[in-house]
């Protein structure tokens, strides 16, 4: 039961992800930035310092972060849909 739970629980939060615009980077939860392939806690606490000091306007400023390369922005892009 509690695996059922644990599996439903990341898929709702792999499906919210997949909705969010560029724009909502600013806003996602710690567990939401590591659901992105190649995001761990220690990168999704670097991404959330980063935007409380000036806010992401795109998806290819996550490169001011530190340990985030192009690789990395390319999965985000890829997992996180662009506004439209």
């Amino acid at each position: 039961m509690f695996q059922k739970i644990m599996i439903g629980l990341l898929l709702s939060a792999t499906t919210s992800l997949m909705a969010m615009s560029a724009g909502e980077l600013n806003k996602a939860s710690k567990e939401e930035l590591m659901a992105i392939k190649g995001i761990g806690e220690a990168k999704a606490e670097s991404i959330i310092k980063a935007r409380d000091l000036e806010k992401f306007k795109s998806v290819d400023e996550l490169v001011r972060v530190k340990g985030i390369g192009p690789m990395i922005v390319e999965n985000v892009k890829n997992d996180v849909k662009a506004a439209g």
